[in-house]
């Protein structure tokens, strides 16, 4: 069964997969696993999706691919965002770090003792 089959036989309900197989040998793996956000995605989503990563992004590429408007291809983007979880590449510092990184900034300690005190116990 390919991938889309399944998205659509779920037709965007949640699902859990409970058992993979490795296709190049007999090993079995079996437990819950969530499958990625962008899979949950209905056929057609994922392709957009898959479209505007081809596209580096662009809009204006996305416009002349499907050809449709601007605010059409916004209002598809927001909607396939409203659908997936936020991933936060850039984390605020944890209490610790902001202090280590404040008391380095004010001169209180040198660069190595603040990756030092970052690193933490070995």
């Amino acid at each position: 069964m390919e991938w889309q089959e399944l998205t659509d036989l779920t037709q965007g309900r949640s699902f859990v997969v409970e058992r993979v197989r490795l296709a190049d040998s007999d090993v079995a793996i079996e437990g819950r696993f969530e499958p990625p956000q962008l899979a949950q995605l209905d056929v057609d989503d994922q392709v957009f999706v898959a479209a505007f990563v081809r596209a580096h992004g662009s809009i204006k590429e996305m416009e002349r691919v499907f050809g449709v408007s601007y605010p059409t291809v916004k209002s598809r983007l927001n909607r396939i965002a409203q659908r997936l979880d936020f991933v936060d590449t850039d984390p605020a510092p944890t209490a610790g770090t902001a202090d280590v990184v404040d008391r380095l900034q004010r001169g209180e300690i040198s660069v190595q003792e603040a990756l030092a005190e970052l690193e933490g116990p070995r």
